[in-house]
């Protein structure tokens, strides 16, 4: 888990990649104005790694967080001696409860980011009833969203572009979602809406195959 210095989160996808939200940065391209914090739980650790970006990758097809293709990657000015989280490759990991975890805010409104890693569980809402809650808003890309939630808990502002995880059986963790969008924090009926990472996974790949 990454902080990046434009209110984001991303997850570290290889040694020099960092995946996120394509709504997260302005769009493809050379870019070294973004800052990253990594390595650490707590952002004001004197143990925290720092690096900067140098180029980003964002689809083509992306328009807005609700219009699908959410996601992107930046390369980093150097490799970090840290975990790589891998990406899904759909199935049962896409099931059950997830873990979401971020810097954002607490609850909705507020204008206090957090210092502190906060961590919650949500279970997968099946597209059907997501889609339905949405419908009088915007229509969800059922083939590129995934969608979760649980009483009282959320992604909120600050939580975009960070990891939807999920822990298998011998305790490795796979990224199934990236925090993408959703309806004000932790609303009844408002599941929280992710880019499904398994539908993009040989994109991503060899994205940031090229970019290592």
């Amino acid at each position: 888990m990454v902080r990046l210095s434009m209110g984001c989160g991303g997850a570290l996808t290889a040694p020099r990649v960092v995946l996120t939200a394509g709504h997260c940065v302005t769009g493809p391209g050379e870019d070294t104005s973004i800052e990253v914090i990594a390595g650490v739980t707590n952002l004001k650790s004197g143990r925290a790694i720092k690096a900067k970006s140098v180029t980003v990758v964002r689809p083509a097809e992306f328009v807005s967080e609700t219009g699908g293709d959410d996601w992107a990657l930046i390369k980093l000015d150097r490799k970090l001696d840290l975990p790589i989280l891998e990406i899904s490759s759909g199935g049962a990991d896409e099931t059950g409860t997830q873990t979401i975890l971020g810097w954002g805010n607490t609850r909705e409104g507020s204008m206090q980011q957090e210092t502190k890693l906060r961590f919650g569980s949500v279970r997968i809402v099946p597209d059907g009833p997501c889609a339905k809650a949405y419908k009088k808003i915007v229509d969800l890309v059922e083939d590129e969203m995934i969608c979760a939630a649980a009483p009282g808990v959320d992604s909120c502002q600050g939580d975009s572009g960070g990891p939807m995880v999920r822990q298998l059986a011998r305790g490795k963790w796979v990224q199934v979602g990236i925090v993408s969008w959703g309806l004000g924090c932790a609303r009844e009926g408002y599941p929280g809406v992710y880019t499904q990472v398994s539908k993009f996974r040989s994109d991503i790949r060899e994205a940031a195959r090229k970019l290592s």
